[in-house]
């Protein structure tokens, strides 16, 4: 027979009457049929419902419960307490007062407040329940919980200070013994077992109103706590983190998800009270934002909503940076700003706490890396200096870091690299800030740890790289660092050792560039060059370029040749696979746009460096800080022309005249940049005619190529009118001034021994390659490919520059007539030619100090009118005290170069009459008088003739050897130094005779003596040359040899020295001649050396000598500032200095007595 579905129901309502009707009778057998029924009755009516409906005493006969007294006690609700939707309206309906409910709730809290009580979970859900339906409020419920908030106070302050004595301990430099340290961690764990944690009914209740998700509520309790404290228990921090997947899991699906991922879909809460999900990112600010904040470092313990947080920021961002819309956008900015907030409070330092997450970090880096750097560094920073100072947990981990640091660094060795690489990788992926910040100050203190460290760093992530760049800045951005060593003179170590590891760490991993170039720029902006060593380093690692004047002679000839040639024979270290770190640099610059901005900061700052750092440092700091701006400089500019566009380099840097007078760039600062600007366009404009005129001839294609100049020239001849005053251009053209500034050595000369010593080594490489029999077939097939397709390149390159260099020196042969005006005197031409362009630019590099060498020549072979090469020479040789004394390190070695290349060109000159016939006889440049109708090359008494050549060369040699002596003796480390460093890079050519060998090397021996305890630098320089020096002695000659002193026959009258129109004098009295008219070539007639003097007297005691020179040489440099004036004060016409001319004539030998002294 089928029962009704609701009879179960009506029975135990009958029963419930029936229970009430016989507990009232006093015949106990009617009680007894009763109980005998509903036992009789239990198969159809469910033990629960008659638990519900009967009396405990019944139950308890019934057996359905043990004992009626305990089932007495419990609230129904409690029992079930996961049917809130029942009971909630029931409440409200028939207890309508809150303080019962409450007193009757708080009694039951006040039960369980026993020691070693528990309180059940379902009261906690009660009253949580209550609370969110607002039937009791929480200021009333919280005065009946445990413990209280002044306990909780002093139990979190209590745990920060553990923590600090536990930081302490693993920080002590006394290391206590291994049996007290087991005592102690086995008196911690004692301690542990004893003291068992109170139940905490705050907590209890914060994780229920979590669990339902009421939020408004559970934000209450936890603002009545310290920070962090309530989500510092594991399981509050987990149920915010549930609450927190069910209101961005609509979002996130929508928005976040990656390509191809499914993952497990959340249910939301049932209840209309809960946080309402968030459907877009502006939803997120509602209560998420707060959340996380609430949450803290502690959503380390939920790793998935880590990673849906960080996508969704990763989302955002992608929004954000394609938004065009600036209204949306700005609305957008304070989501950005929230965004940035979570970072820097929760995601990192929850990474922190996750222990070596290497996917967390790369997930994090996917948003990361959408910040700009000054964000993301900003974030580093607090990370690093601040968080970990906020919670007891990461004071912990922090001292936990430095401690496996010291383990694993105290180990590290080059033998060791893999494994302890590995070690690093693992540490760096939770806490890379703390791990860094170590390595870097050892770093600092033991330089040789450079290479083990960067070879460890291969197993980091994305993050922890760019954490690595902000580590290196911050680092060498530290103010309590000084600079500076001890003395003032030199640059400290650390900084050294950290610029070293930028330029390796930098070089072989992909960092990101941009804040170490910005931060570079603004120690620049600040008037800071120490810093400029880091891009140098930089520099030289990722593109190969390497900056050093101490070249040898075979480099610096492979540098005066193509790209190929310079990679292959200019430079000391290998210079291969920098292609694509070299890129790097070069995108790093120009996304930033800092390329011309370091340009012209370095430019500016080498003249900054002397006035304005230099006035307090040492003179030598402000020498090795110039030579060190200046170096960079050049390095920097090499490798924006060669690794530049050439539409990317024009669009970059401004002409020369913006840059000079907009930006006050030095002038040889100014054609440096501009130059490979002007050599790009001129071939661009040279292809783009041949391309318009089909034409293969080779007169065709100079003739184009001379076109292409001048269009490309014309603007620059123009422009460099405003560098200079008006009566600059008087005597120089605009023409000759810009043509020496934009040329090269590549452009005058092709090196065919470079390229011959080059493709030789090629050849021998393939010949080794065939020999060797252990090299596998494969291998030896690529080797020989490669070193084949290398000679082919520099063969094509070779012939490349030669048809180059023909064509500019045709250009220049046409152009070389219109170079010199000579409106002036001659003295004063040349004055111009080498204060204006040889001084300024043989200090600029070496390779210019080979280029104004050669120039100088290149000028004399093209008979340029009005060009004295004697004067000029002379000039270079007679007066370089003041040039050396102003000379820093660097630049004194250039000077050397330069001055060796021009002794080179004089000494083959000197060394036979027939090449000096063929190179000099019939040349302008070696005219001893200037005539006003020019030079007609007929007249050989005009000429300079080959025995008086020599002397004049003695008289160059006495000259240097005397102002080296000076140099020597004055006893200032400047000049000591650097007339030293000058005399070592001429000792090829200079000195050549014996006594002036023997003087120097006199005063060098004596230098040695002097300076061996007081300066040791000196003391080496000086000892280096003394031994060179003993070794060219062999090559030294008696100074009859090197010139004819026996006196020539000469007419004893001074008539026959008139020079005149149609005379033919003397040699001698030409070359007077020419002295007097200029007032620098001295004549070198024979008659200078009737008298005799000794070596050790001549060149070292002669202080009238002295005292004249100095005068005659600032009357010298004060030629471009007056005009030359005659007794009367007033202009000398031509006519007037033709006749003045004859008069001196007949003075010359005795003006030549007081300049150049007697020799034996």
């Amino acid at each position: 027979m089928e029962l009704r579905d609701d009879m179960p129901s009506i029975l135990a309502d009958v029963f419930c009457i029936l229970d009430i009707e016989t507990g009232c009778l006093e015949e106990k057998h009617k009680r007894d049929h009763f109980t005998q029924l509903v036992g009789a009755c239990l198969i159809c009516v469910p033990d629960g419902m008659l638990k519900e409906r009967l009396d405990p005493e019944t139950l308890e006969s019934l057996g359905l419960i043990k004992q009626a007294q305990q089932f007495n006690q419990k609230i129904v609700y409690e029992c079930r307490s996961d049917q809130d939707e029942f009971f909630i309206p029931l409440i409200k309906s028939y207890m309508c007062e809150h303080q019962t409910l409450c007193h009757m709730l708080g009694f039951k809290f006040k039960f369980h407040q026993e020691p070693n009580g528990e309180t059940p979970s379902s009261l906690y859900h009660i009253a949580a329940a209550l609370l969110q339906h607002n039937l009791i409020a929480l200021e009333d419920l919280y005065v009946h919980l445990l413990p209280l908030d002044s306990s909780i106070v002093e139990e979190h302050k209590r745990a920060i200070l553990e923590a600090k004595q536990i930081a302490r301990k693993l920080t002590m430099v006394l290391v206590p013994s291994e049996k007290t340290e087991d005592k102690e961690k086995e008196k911690e764990k004692e301690e542990e077992k004893n003291e068992k944690p109170p139940d905490n009914q705050k907590l209890g209740l914060l994780e229920a109103l979590l669990r339902i998700g009421d939020w408004q509520h559970a934000q209450s309790i936890m603002d009545q706590m310290p920070a962090f404290y309530a989500t510092s228990h594991k399981d509050i921090a987990i149920a915010l983190c549930q609450l927190l997947h069910l209101i961005v899991e609509p979002l996130y699906r929508r928005a976040a998800v990656p390509k191809g991922a499914k993952g497990r879909l959340m249910m939301p809460l049932w209840n209309k009270q809960a946080p309402r999900p968030a459907e877009s990112f502006d939803d997120l600010s509602r209560d998420v934002f707060t959340m996380l904040c609430y949450l803290g470092p502690h959503l380390s313990h939920d790793p998935i909503l880590f990673a849906k947080i960080v996508r969704l920021g990763k989302s955002f961002m992608k929004e954000y940076q394609s938004e065009s819309r600036q209204d949306t956008k700005d609305k957008m900015d304070s989501l950005l700003s929230c965004f940035l907030s979570i970072a820097d409070q929760v995601l990192l330092p929850s990474l922190s706490l996750m222990e070596c997450n290497a996917c967390m970090s790369e997930e994090l880096w996917g948003f990361f890396k959408l910040f700009p750097y000054q964000h993301r560094y900003r974030l580093y920073g607090q990370w690093k200096n601040e968080t970990y100072g906020n919670h007891p947990l990461l004071v912990k981990i922090k001292a936990q870091t430095v401690d496996r640091a010291k383990y694993i660094m105290k180990r590290l060795t080059k033998e060791n690299v893999k494994p302890s690489g590995r070690q690093i990788g693992k540490l760096s992926h939770s806490n890379p800030t703390i791990l860094f910040d170590y390595i870097l100050s050892q770093i600092q203190w033991y330089d040789n740890l450079i290479t083990p460290v960067v070879d460890s760093l291969k197993y980091l992530t994305s993050l922890n790289y760019d954490v690595l760049a902000y580590c290196i800045i911050e680092a060498l951005a530290n103010p309590e660092k000084e600079k500076m060593k001890h003395d003032d003179t030199t640059i400290s170590s650390w900084l050294q050792s950290l610029a070293s590891l930028c330029g390796a760490v930098f070089r072989k991993y992909p960092i990101e560039l941009a804040g170490l170039l910005q931060y570079v720029t603004n120690q620049l902006k600040a008037g800071k060059s120490f810093d400029l060593l880091i891009l140098k380093e930089v520099v030289q690692k990722m593109a190969g370029i390497e900056i050093t004047d101490e070249m040898t002679v075979e480099q610096l000839e492979a540098m005066t040749g193509g790209e190929q040639l310079k990679a292959e024979g200019g430079y000391f270290g290998q210079i291969r696979n920098t292609k694509k770190s070299s890129q790097r640099l070069k995108d790093a610059l120009l996304d930033h746009e800092l390329a011309l901005p370091l340009c012209l900061l370095m430019a500016q700052q080498r003249n900054g460096v002397v006035f304005s750092e230099g006035g307090e440092k040492h003179l030598k700091l402000v020498g090795k800080l110039y030579d060190q701006c200046h170096d960079t400089l050049v390095q920097f500019g090499g490798f924006l022309a060669s690794n530049l566009s050439t539409e990317d380099y024009i669009k970059r840097v401004p002409s020369v005249d913006v840059l000079c007078n907009q930006f006050h760039t030095p002038h040889d600062a100014a054609f440096f940049l501009s130059r490979p600007m002007y050599a790009h366009q001129i071939l661009s404009k040279y292809d783009e005619l041949k391309k318009a005129e089909k034409g293969n001839r080779q007169q065709q294609k100079v003739h184009k190529y001379i076109a292409a100049c001048e269009q490309i020239m014309a603007p620059v001849h123009e422009a460099v009118v405003s560098l200079h005053l008006p009566r600059v251009w008087d005597d120089l053209r605009p023409q000759f001034y810009a043509t020496f500034w934009s040329l090269t050595m590549y452009d005058l000369a092709v090196p065919h021994n470079a390229y011959d010593r080059e493709v030789n080594k090629l050849k021998m490489q393939i010949k080794a390659i065939d020999e060797n029999t252990e090299m596998p077939l494969n291998k030896k097939k690529k080797e020989k490919e490669r070193c084949t397709a290398l000679q082919d390149k520099l063969q094509e390159e070779e012939k490349k520059q030669l048809e180059h260099v023909q064509r500019v020196l045709h250009r220049l042969k046409l152009e070389k007539d219109n170079w010199l005006l000579a409106k002036s005197t001659k003295n004063e031409t040349i004055t111009k030619f080498l204060q204006l362009c040889i001084f300024p630019r043989c200090v600029f590099s070496a390779i210019d100090a080979v280029y104004c060498a050669r120039f100088v020549e290149l000028v004399h072979q093209q008979k340029t009118p009005n060009f004295c090469t004697l004067l000029c020479y002379d000039r270079v040789f007679s007066d370089i005290i003041y040039t050396v004394a102003s000379c820093t390190e660097n630049e004194s070695r250039r000077y050397g170069r330069f001055l060796c290349c021009m002794l080179e060109t004089v000494t083959r000159w000197h060394s036979d009459r027939a090449i000096y016939e063929k190179e000099c006889g019939n040349y302008p440049g070696f005219l001893t008088i200037f005539r006003a109708s020019g030079f007609d090359g007929g007249n050989k008494a005009d000429q300079l003739d080959y025995e008086n050549f020599r002397h004049v060369v003695h008289k160059w040699h006495y000259k240097l050897t005397k102002a080296s002596v000076h140099c020597l003796e004055t006893g200032e480390y400047t000049h000591i130094r650097n007339i030293l460093i000058v005399l070592t890079k001429i000792l090829p050519w200079y000195p050549k005779v014996l006594n002036l060998g023997q003087a120097l090397e006199c005063r060098v021996h004596k230098i040695c003596q002097e300076e061996k305890e007081k300066r040791p630098d000196l003391y080496a320089l000086a000892m280096g040359y003394s031994g060179q020096l003993k070794g060219r002695k062999v090559h030294m000659v008696p100074e009859n040899e090197f010139h004819q002193k026996e006196q020539p026959v000469r007419s004893a009258t001074p008539g026959t020295l008139q020079n005149g129109p149609g005379n033919t004098g003397k040699p001698a009295a030409a070359a007077s001649a020419g002295k007097a008219e200029e007032g620098a070539v001295e004549d070198s007639g024979s008659s200078k050396h009737s008298k005799s003097a000794s070596p050790s007297e001549s060149p070292h005691s002669n202080d009238k000598d002295n005292s004249k020179r100095s005068k005659s040489t600032s009357k010298d440099k004060s030629d471009l500032a007056k005009p030359e004036k005659t007794s009367g004060g007033k202009k000398e016409s031509r006519h007037d200095k033709e006749k003045s001319e004859k008069k001196r004539d007949s003075t010359g030998a005795k003006e030549e007595k007081k300049q150049y002294p007697l020799m034996p």
